[in-house]
């Protein structure tokens, strides 16, 4: 016999009673808020009740859900007064609510009754030469034998009932349940696809902010680097060319720093251009640049390189900015003794962990460039994820897909 089975449904018959009565108490007070806004002054009161009745019917799907045995997504409840009224999120909750009520109270009585009925059979058994009137099975017993035999046939009622009806009607209920508020494939795509836009949205909102961030970070290092050094270039030489005849010396003086000052404004020009697509990249491809990267780190880093295969130049400059940005908060924040990296590549993703043994506790709030980091991975429709919990370690993971 699988006790098991019938404990669990008898959990699940309970919780359908529990609600099922609530659902009989809800039902008079979504008439009264139905007639609120008949009346015209329920129209700030129907967007919350609809959202709290979405609250208790998603609960009610994970419920049925978790006890099938079936992977249950999350549905978003519709906000405002017009978007509840035609929603058809709100029409579902509403039909489960009339359906569940009567039918929650009907087979979940079902579990008090199973409850009752295993002990009341001895019990009545030990009570009945005492107590006339007490029946078994519904029969006045003529005598210890058909007493004891009408105990047995209890019992053994009730456990089957138990053992094999109670997990079936459990599993009908949370069917009728799942039934009623699952959309049809056609809403759930339609929502999965407005959910999509929505996140894609977001994540265009970062890579403008994040591309803002770089073209004034840029413009910011030329302004104050290299275009100081041009112009004082242009001074030197403008200056040399009018001493030249009178004082060679100076001039040459000059024309030596402007060359100084040249060499000094090509390798800021350099860095500049290196932030936007390292050439080290270019020339030694991810898996080296990457090598190099932990070679030059201030912490001993082991890294490990799976097989690539080609890359996209993009998802390359966003991998090494991540593994860059990462080694330098294990660097400076972490207090960290060994730092790893492993970059591998499946299923058309290339997945970037970067982790150290430091004393943890990063957060984007805290100026770690994490937030950069987050940013430009989902610029490329990327995933980030960080666990950095008090006392370390910190663990960076990300996810960039490169199949296209």
């Amino acid at each position: 016999m699988d006790v098991r089975a019938g404990m669990r449904g008898l959990g699940a018959l309970f919780l359908a009673l529990v609600t099922a009565f609530a659902a009989l108490v809800a039902l008079p007070l979504v008439a009264v808020t139905c007639l609120l806004v008949v009346l015209g002054i329920g129209i700030f009161v129907l967007p919350a009740a609809a959202a709290g009745l979405h609250r208790w019917t998603e609960w009610e799907r994970r419920r049925a859900g978790r006890y099938l045995g079936v992977q249950v997504d999350p549905i978003r409840s519709a906000t405002g007064f017009k978007q509840v009224i035609h929603s058809p999120v709100t029409r579902r909750d509403l039909r489960w609510l009339v359906v569940h009520a009567p039918f929650g109270v009907l087979v979940g009585l079902l579990g008090p009754v199973v409850v009752a009925g295993l002990p009341a059979a001895p019990v009545s058994l030990a009570l009945w030469p005492f107590v006339p009137d007490i029946t078994l099975l519904g029969v006045h017993p003529s005598g210890w034998g058909a007493a004891i035999g009408l105990a047995a046939g209890q019992i053994a009622l009730t456990g089957a009932v138990f053992v094999w009806g109670v997990p079936r009607l459990a599993r009908a209920q949370a069917r009728v349940s799942l039934r009623l508020l699952t959309p049809p494939p056609a809403e759930a795509e339609a929502q999965r696809l407005a959910e999509r836009v929505d996140e894609l949205a977001e994540t265009r909102a970062g890579a403008l902010e994040a591309h803002g961030a770089e073209l004034r970070r840029i413009e910011r290092d030329l302004h104050d680097g290299t275009q100081a050094q041009l112009v004082s270039i242009a001074l030197r030489l403008g200056i040399a060319e009018k001493t030249a005849t009178t004082d060679p010396e100076a001039a040459l003086r000059l024309v030596r720093e402007a060359r100084g000052g040249a060499e000094e404004a090509m390798a800021g020009l350099r860095d500049v251009v290196r932030t936007l697509y390292p050439p080290i990249l270019a020339d030694r491809g991810l898996a080296g640049a990457v090598s190099a990267l932990g070679a030059r780190c201030a912490v001993t880093t082991e890294v490990a390189v799976g097989e690539l295969g080609e890359v996209p130049a993009a998802v390359e400059a966003a991998a090494y900015f991540v593994v860059a940005e990462s080694l330098t908060n294990v660097a400076k924040h972490s207090g960290a003794e060994r730092a790893t990296v492993v970059l591998t590549r499946e299923a058309g993703e290339l997945r970037v962990e970067v982790g150290d043994d430091g004393a943890g506790g990063a957060t984007e709030e805290g100026g770690t460039g994490l937030t950069g980091i987050r940013q430009r991975v989902a610029a490329l429709d990327g995933r980030t994820s960080v666990r950095s919990p008090a006392g370390g370690p910190t663990r960076i993971e990300v996810v960039l897909p490169c199949g296209f």
